[in-house]
């Protein structure tokens, strides 16, 4: 009779989190470490290339296989080196509320000729990261419509990154979002981008909208995460920026101390199932406080 009705209060705690916007399902960073090697396992993924279409199909096979929709926005890029097609990914969990709160990344790497670049943290982590929370997502009841954007075209084409060599993906979105009007609906954008680090070093990123930020800090500092979300803040131009120019509340959670970044050492041997678990742990914790926020 005690097991029984224990196990009637834990399938009622389960219901009542549920409604109350708390994440029942956990973010297994086993299977996001599995996606970010399937991703590096291809080689370079560098915009218009054979090696980004394949990160681009198996992104989408993902979604489909938990049961969503994704769409592709197709684009031409101008560039440096001419036209470059590229196209993002998205796909949308309906929530309570048709507005939308966006979950992005990139998934392109760093064009290099002088050596192979695969990207374990600077393109991997952050697709890798999406398509554990969109499983995780899937499962929630969400106060609003989440949206998942995988950006192409985030770096530059260039070695330097400079002038508008950068954010194509990003930058494309709201230009297309600005024209068709869907801009009003989006509440909030969050950004992922190199968060596998095996030290991860999170530092605030400080043209990013405040409160977003003092939010996914305070649930940082609430799990025990104060070494890895730290209160030193920097100035990253990353694919919050187009976002951040239209009026809309967005974050860059970015790890830039990253000795491997741009170099051949940016393998699967410099990041860690952990550092993913850290940062999905995170913002899973501090999702109801953004909703929250938003329904003020």
């Amino acid at each position: 009779m005690i097991g029984r009705l224990a196990a009637a209060f834990v399938a009622l705690a389960v219901v009542g989190a549920a409604a109350a916007g708390v994440t029942t399902t956990p973010f297994d960073s086993s299977r996001a470490f599995e996606h970010m090697r399937q991703l590096v396992a291809i080689g370079p993924r560098p915009s218009g290339s054979a090696g980004i279409q394949q990160a681009r199909d198996y992104i989408e096979a993902q979604l489909k296989e938990i049961g969503l929709t994704p769409q592709e926005q197709a684009f031409e890029a101008q560039t440096p080196f001419g036209v470059v097609r590229m196209a993002n990914v998205i796909a949308r969990i309906p929530g309570a509320r048709p507005e939308r709160v966006l979950i992005t990344g990139h998934f392109d790497t760093k064009l290099y000729r002088q050596f192979r670049f695969v990207g374990a943290n600077d393109g991997g982590s952050s697709a890798a990261m999406l398509l554990e929370l969109a499983r995780v997502l899937k499962a929630r009841k969400n106060a609003y419509t989440i949206e998942l954007v995988f950006f192409d075209g985030e770096e530059a084409v260039l070695p330097e990154w400079g002038g508008t060599d950068h954010t194509y993906g990003s930058r494309h979105y709201v230009e297309t979002a600005k024209r068709d009007g869907s801009i009003a609906s989006i509440k909030a954008m969050i950004l992922f981008d190199m968060i596998g680090d095996r030290n991860l070093t999170i530092r605030k990123e400080t043209k990013s909208t405040p409160w977003l930020t003092a939010l996914i800090w305070d649930s940082a500092k609430r799990l025990g995460h104060h070494d890895a979300f730290l209160d030193d803040a920097f100035e990253v131009e990353d694919d919050h920026q187009p976002f951040l120019d239209a009026g809309l509340a967005s974050v860059d959670v970015i790890d830039l101390e990253y000795s491997a970044w741009h170099t051949a050492k940016d393998t699967l041997d410099e990041v860690s199932a952990r550092s993913l678990q850290t940062v999905g742990d995170v913002f899973l914790d501090a999702l109801p406080r953004i909703e929250a926020k938003l329904n003020k």
